[in-house]
């Protein structure tokens, strides 16, 4: 998603982004936080960072070709 406007950077809800679903937060300045209008999460910009950070294990092979699985390639040399 693009951001709107220079500054800041924009951060993806982690809560939002698990189901695959783009939305940016905002960003609060007397809280100092970061919150989402479409799920009510929020945090600080430490927690978004590792949330988003984990979500991002699901695409970390998304653009290989996985060929040889391990179950199958271990009952093919037996």
């Amino acid at each position: 998603m693009a951001q709107a406007r220079k500054g800041k950077l924009n951060f993806r809800c982690p809560s939002c982004f698990i189901r695959d679903i783009d939305i940016d937060m905002f960003f609060d300045q007397d809280k100092k936080e970061y919150y989402c209008l479409r799920c009510n999460f929020k945090g600080t910009e430490e927690e978004v960072l590792r949330l988003n950070e984990m979500a991002r294990f699901r695409y970390k092979r998304m653009d290989e070709r996985i060929t040889v699985f391990a179950d199958d390639h271990d009952d093919k040399k037996k």
